[in-house]
């Protein structure tokens, strides 16, 4: 860590993985633009950033605080955020969140400069000016994209190319290197019911699958189970349950992936990350934009409550046919 890092801080609030990644970009952009060219970056754990950005070179350090809970239990979050930010004497403070707290516990750590949207109430403990209010129910990264541009600070690209160890790519392209090429990764599982495919769907895609190669079941430990059951019996393709691998293992895999399918979750964030084309069922949540190799499904009449089962395997199988049987470029 360089002497300058310590003293910018990157707040992100957001509690999943692929909120680590969409946000890459704006940190890399407020890190090159800070003394020394590295911020301390602060998100909660259930995120996965420690792992996530180990091998960043922005990213000096990444620190864990909580942020949810109950009104008393985020109470004693700022207390405690105000004692964590008081302890590093940090001298700017970007909050990548119109959320007040974090505003606030900066504006009682004393940070001179505390940097960010302005949007609500969060506009009474900032520095900046904030970003215009009819901004208010636009998506996150166009937050972000107008707070950067109001900062004066360059934004080259929102793709996020997420780094990873070598050695750990090294690792688990040796760990599945017997099993065919091209492999598609299919991301099981979500953050929520209304986000997530039925198995039945996933089991009838699976019987219909043809010109796959190999086939991982991606997701996280709670994952396992539901992965398993769905590759008994099948013998379209090759099926593998990668659930048990590692958060980095798991971007290594879809990274070294030639075709990504799955619900809006971490393993689909973390599959663009690694420039694999990712086909994301997006039934019930707005269709993300920060990167061209997300590639969205959508029900007939677009995303809302109840969609996820307005899209059917036969819709994802054709969408998807062109590209199986694809290997993709590698370096």
């Amino acid at each position: 860590m360089t002497p300058d890092a310590a003293k910018c801080a990157v707040i992100q609030v957001k509690r999943g993985i692929g909120d680590v990644i969409w946000h890459l970009p704006f940190v890399r952009a407020i890190a090159a633009a800070s003394p020394g060219g590295q911020v301390t970056f602060l998100a909660p754990p259930s995120s996965g950033a420690r792992e996530l950005l180990a091998a960043e070179a922005g990213v000096a350090e990444t620190i864990y605080f909580e942020h949810a809970g109950s009104e008393l239990r985020r109470g004693l979050n700022v207390i405690r955020l105000v004692m964590l930010l008081r302890r590093r004497h940090f001298r700017t403070l970007w909050v990548l969140d119109r959320t007040t707290r974090p505003a606030l516990a900066g504006l009682l750590a004393g940070i001179p400069e505390r940097i960010g949207l302005g949007l609500g109430a969060q506009k009474l403990f900032i520095t900046n000016a904030g970003i215009e209010q009819r901004h208010f129910h636009d998506q996150p990264v166009d937050w972000l994209r107008a707070l950067l541009k109001a900062m004066n600070v360059p934004l080259p690209t929102t793709e996020p190319a997420l780094s990873l160890p070598h050695e750990t790519l090294a690792a688990v392209a040796e760990k599945f290197k017997l099993y065919a090429r091209p492999w598609l990764a299919l991301g099981v599982g979500a953050s929520h019911p209304e986000k997530d495919w039925p198995d039945a769907y996933w089991a009838e895609f699976l019987d219909n699958l043809r010109n796959a190669g190999t086939v991982f079941l991606v997701g996280g430990a709670e994952t396992m189970a539901r992965a398993q059951n769905l590759i008994a019996g099948r013998t379209a393709a090759t099926t593998v349950n990668a659930c048990g691998l590692t958060l980095t293992e798991a971007a290594a895999l879809l990274r070294l992936a030639d075709l990504f399918v799955g619900t809006d979750s971490g393993p689909m964030n973390l599959a663009a990350a690694g420039a694999t084309d990712a086909f994301a069922l997006f039934g019930s949540t707005p269709v993300l934009t920060y990167s061209k190799f997300i590639h969205a499904i959508e029900p007939p009449g677009g995303p809302a409550a109840g969609g996820m089962v307005r899209i059917s395997p036969a819709q994802v199988l054709e969408r998807i046919a062109p590209y199986l049987g694809r290997e993709k470029a590698r370096p």
